[in-house]
């Protein structure tokens, strides 16, 4: 990523060093205030920075407080195809989110987009995902495909399994693109199930699998490996695990998120 400064003003000088502030800069500074913030300080930190556009209207609406109960909160489950598993050389190819409003699906807030990327599509992760090059290069770019995420996120809870992956993703992207980075509350369907396995007891593979879980808790079998599809699984698979916790009482939003 190239140095870009930010001023603290548009009529600084570019003369002015002493009030530059380059994304090096910046990006140190939060790598070490974000260990000692709460979240929504961290979006309200981030509002004061983040130059015009949709990152920056993104975090104009607060985060949902921890404290609400489950059944109160706006969430919006996500999912990624992507030519790997590091973000920070692999690339999104597919986008796809649905809403959910309390314990309910929205599915009339769903959106699936194909994303192009830059490089070439590994054959690896083709054989996977089934998305082609061909097909890749008639898809909309990252630029125009973050800003209807990042509205529809807009004060909601990301829902995903195995949320680092998207979490991290998406990061990267807003990084890339308008240079300052993504946070947000999330709450992840595998770290749920996994903090209520028995230690003692080793995990076969594949457990925390999505498909596996959802036949645990007896839900239907999808296919994989479509961007909406697995975020509609990964939302119906939220809803079961909460349903099989609450019993007469809905768990708070804290009990749910996790760390990112």
């Amino acid at each position: 990523m190239r140095s870009r400064s930010y001023g603290p003003c548009n009529g600084c000088s570019r003369s002015d060093s002493k009030h530059k502030v380059t994304v090096f800069d910046f990006v140190a500074k939060y790598s070490v205030l974000k260990f000692f913030m709460p979240l929504e300080k961290r979006r309200r930190w981030l509002l004061d920075r983040a130059p015009k556009g949709p990152l920056r209207d993104y975090y104009k609406a607060p985060f949902p407080t921890p404290r609400s109960t489950s059944g109160t909160v706006d969430y919006l489950a996500l999912d990624f195809e992507t030519t790997g598993l590091n973000p920070n050389k692999d690339e999104i190819l597919s986008i796809g989110f649905v809403g959910m409003r309390g314990h309910a699906l929205k599915l009339s807030e769903n959106r699936h987009y194909l994303v192009r990327p830059v490089g070439a599509i590994p054959e690896s992760s083709a054989v996977i995902h089934g998305i082609l090059d061909d097909k890749a290069r008639a898809a909309v770019g990252l630029d125009e495909a973050l800003p209807p995420l990042l509205q529809a996120l807009t004060g909601r809870v990301m829902v995903a399994h195995y949320a680092r992956i998207e979490y991290l993703f998406l990061d990267h992207a807003c990084r890339q693109i308008y240079g300052f980075p993504f946070i947000g509350p999330v709450v992840d369907t595998f770290e749920l199930e996994r903090r209520c396995l028995d230690t003692n007891i080793p995990v076969k593979p594949g457990t925390l699998r999505l498909a596996n879980l959802r036949e645990r808790y007896g839900l239907p079998r999808y296919r994989a490996h479509n961007a909406l599809v697995d975020a509609i699984s990964a939302a119906e698979l939220l809803l079961a695990q909460i349903a099989y916790r609450a019993g007469k009482q809905n768990p708070s939003l804290k009990e749910l998120m996790v760390s990112m």
